[in-house]
């Protein structure tokens, strides 16, 4: 038996025995989906792509996990995951920056709407409370995110969701970096694992 079908025998096993490990308390992300597009890790697999952070970064984001903004209409997202070496080895107080347009595809330049930080815990993981951000002219709905490990370099990229129209029209649209989605009581869980370029 190969490497990979054991590791997908244990994380089978796992789910079964009450969804523990990396998808634990989400078992429908691991399970129900059409794509597969963040991969489990494996030893020696490439760095997350990089993509443009866009005219719309803002330094000094504040430190918060919850962007959810008052009075908000936009559907709830709860984005989580792990932040991963190349040899799958967890990332802790990796600093995570998110930031995104707002339910009617709009950035606040001005303050910080829909702008945080935070640092992952000791196995590696992060978790936001935000929204769906709307679409805008020229381009697929997506979030922004940086990455960052202690004293390493800076991991820039994009997010999108499956089965968007527009992904098959936004030139920056890849694959590779597309979250896994689940339907979560009336908002939705999205998961994706960042793997940074470093042992």
């Amino acid at each position: 038996m190969s490497i990979d079908q054991s590791r997908r025998r244990i994380l089978r096993n796992m789910l079964a025995a009450g969804g523990v490990g990396l998808a634990g308390g989400y078992p429908e992300i691991a399970t129900a989906q059409r794509v597969a597009p963040t991969p489990a890790c494996h030893d020696g697999d490439a760095p997350t792509m990089r993509q443009t952070d866009a005219p719309y970064f803002k330094p000094s984001s504040p430190e918060r996990a919850d962007l959810i903004e008052p009075g908000s209409k936009g559907q709830l997202v709860e984005i989580s995951g792990q932040v991963l070496s190349r040899a799958c080895r967890p990332v802790g107080r990796a600093l995570v920056d998110l930031w995104h347009a707002d339910e009617r595809g709009e950035y606040d330049n001005a303050g910080f709407r829909y702008r945080g930080h935070l640092f992952t815990d000791a196995e590696g993981g992060y978790r936001f409370r935000t929204i769906l951000p709307a679409l805008y002219p020229g381009r697929t709905r997506h979030y922004h995110v940086k990455v960052q490990a202690p004293s390493r370099g800076v991991l820039t990229t994009q997010l999108y969701f499956p089965d968007e129209p527009e992904n098959r029209r936004d030139g920056l649209f890849r694959r590779e970096l597309v979250m896994r989605m689940a339907q979560a009581g009336n908002g939705l869980s999205a998961r994706f694992d960042f793997v940074l370029d470093m042992s």
